[in-house]
């Protein structure tokens, strides 16, 4: 029950904050074109077939099926039918290109007046920081790694340039970088030194990842006789390295990853003792769930560990982190020949709800930091000069003050419902991704954590503000 109810409060969460941004977006539109006297005829949050809705003063209000963002519809300014529908209206008096750029620049600005109050929030309650150490575990004598001098017990302590505190700041430092070789300076006894490693990308997760383990993973504490695991040859005190290619950080990972896999022969890295041994393991087919089992029992998985930061980064840090964040990706993205990382890897509206109900499930503070990121996004992403785009709408807007010409409505209309098209194509083509990986956020939402109080602020360091 108290699980069920946990869901319940997650699904609420969720959709009342990412609900508030679309929201606050839109109403930025509104109050901007009620004061400028435009026309309202619909203020809707999201697209496609209406959910539920009202009309009051002949404002049409709904909400709709679509959570990819939402509209106001302006029959002043020309839209996209194709995703607010035509208007009844017709002889209505022109707009003036600056009434026309108002409306437009007042969603983005809402959502960074958002984005400020709720960095000012995070900085008066504290932000949870990531703390488990990047500590790396084991190396194989005959590895790259180890012929360098990485040894069992360093710590990873900067990435391509970039201070890094736990294994999630050494995996997305590593997966934006321009290179697959990559300088990793890790810390002994005191003593730092900076090695070259050659990075490789992962076929599950699509990213790259260095060639170093976690020091902590599960560990087999029974085997059930009969078992694929027994016929395999796993043993008691088997310490679980990786699966199927991907480092093992945590007993659900592994066992999320064991379910996806039934009847496929899956390389299984293991530590016995002071050996590292790879095996060949094909999980069973479980009759019942459909999903795949080795046959074993494991220990408690790792626990990711947050010390609460009272108070929070400050607003500026936490704005200028955020923006940081998507000079990397937009860097990562325009040089995807090197980085890897391509349109494939970012978040539709699926991702960014799932990304948000893990920060719910972990700490609601999370959730206002991810809150801080999307207003953020949403405001930069909407100025792109492109039709459908308020961006566009403020180039065109521009066009006309400057030249005193109208541009075509007919050409704007096929322009801004050609992008339109484009976009939802896109939406569509980011959410097929997202639901292929769906099972790593599965891994994320079950991860254990613990938040650990702290009334002291830790030294200044770099923060990773996506997750």
């Amino acid at each position: 029950m108290a699980q069920i109810l946990n869901y319940i409060y997650i699904a609420a969460a969720v959709i009342l904050l990412f609900g508030a941004a679309i929201f606050i977006h839109e109403f930025g539109h509104f109050w901007v074109a009620r004061r400028r006297g435009l026309k309202v005829e619909g203020f809707a949050i999201g697209f496609g077939p209406k959910i539920f809705g009202w009309t009051k003063d002949g404002i049409e209000y709904a909400w709709r099926l679509i959570p990819a963002g939402g509209y106001v519809k302006l029959p002043q300014m020309v839209t996209s039918q194709q995703l607010e529908g035509a208007s009844d209206q017709e002889n209505l008096p022109p707009v003036s290109p600056l009434s026309k750029i108002l409306v437009a620049l007042a969603g983005p600005v809402m959502n960074v007046f958002f984005a400020i109050a709720i960095a000012c929030l995070i900085y008066v309650l504290g932000l949870p920081i990531a703390v488990n150490p990047s500590i790396v575990g084991y190396v194989d004598p005959k590895s790259p790694e180890y012929k360098m001098g990485i040894r069992e017990g360093d710590r990873i302590v900067a990435v391509n340039g970039k201070l890094v505190k736990s294994w999630q700041d050494v995996q997305l430092t590593t997966a934006l970088a321009r290179t697959n070789v990559v300088p990793v300076t890790v810390e002994r006894n005191g003593v730092q030194s900076t090695y070259n490693l050659t990075s490789q990308v992962n076929d599950l997760i699509g990213i790259k990842v260095l060639g170093l383990d976690p020091k902590d993973h599960p560990v087999i504490v029974q085997v059930v006789a009969g078992s694929v695991a027994e016929n395999a040859g796993l043993k008691v005190n088997d310490t679980f390295i990786s699966f199927a290619g991907v480092p093992i950080v945590g007993q659900q990972q592994l066992v999320d990853l064991i379910k996806k896999r039934p009847g496929e022969p899956s390389e299984l890295q293991i530590q016995r003792g002071t050996e590292k041994i790879v095996l060949t393991v094909t999980p069973q087919l479980d009759p019942t769930t459909k999903t795949g089992r080795l046959g074993v029992a494991l220990d408690a998985s790792t626990t990711t560990t947050y010390v609460v930061q009272k108070p929070g980064p400050t607003p500026k840090e936490q704005i200028s982190g955020v923006l940081d964040m998507m000079g990397k990706t937009f860097s990562a993205l325009f040089h995807s020949k090197e980085t890897g990382i391509g349109a494939k890897d970012l978040s539709g509206p699926v991702g960014i709800l799932s990304h948000l109900a893990v920060q719910v499930n972990t700490d609601y503070r999370l959730a206002l930091s991810f809150m801080v990121l999307l207003n953020i996004n949403l405001a930069l992403l909407n100025l792109l000069p492109i039709p459908v785009l308020d961006g566009g709408h403020i180039l065109m807007s521009l066009y006309e003050a400057a030249t005193r010409r109208k541009i075509s409505v007919r050409f704007v209309e096929y322009a801004t419902t050609a992008f339109a098209v484009l976009l939802i194509s896109f939406m569509l083509y980011v959410t097929f991704f997202d639901i292929r990986r769906f099972s790593l956020i599965r891994m994320m939402f079950k991860r254990q954590t613990q938040i650990e109080q702290s009334q002291q602020q830790p030294a200044p360091a770099e923060t990773n503000t996506a997750r």
